[in-house]
């Protein structure tokens, strides 16, 4: 038996993470299906969802070792360098965040 970690996010700010024993050989796929995920969300369709081993991508019938942490992505729904300049808009150039506070008599910037 080997130790892995099944870690998803089915909905924003929503986390399923589970600590599983499982034989040794077993695939991605098999995981998941021995998992509680399919009966804890059985919306989801997780074989829609991005399979990856310690962040990298890796294919549904790859074999796991021990110690793995199985991470299932949902596809991006905004592109994160728009999703940045959104919020730095909605902030006001120098109102907020890095200009806010300012030393007395200091230059604008700094």
């Amino acid at each position: 038996m080997i130790r892995v970690t099944l870690v998803c996010a089915p909905l924003p700010r929503t986390v399923h993470e589970e600590d599983l024993r499982i034989p040794q050989g077993c695939t991605a796929e098999q995981a998941v299906v021995a998992s509680a995920l399919p009966q804890a969300f059985p919306g989801l369709d997780w074989r829609a969802l991005q399979a990856g081993v310690w962040g990298r991508a890796v294919d549904w019938n790859r074999r796991l070792e021990d110690g793995d942490r199985l991470e299932l992505c949902r596809p991006l729904t905004v592109d994160p360098k728009v999703a940045r300049r959104e919020r730095f808009a909605r902030q006001g150039a120098r109102a907020t965040g890095l200009f806010a506070r300012r030393r007395a008599g200091a230059k604008a910037g700094y």
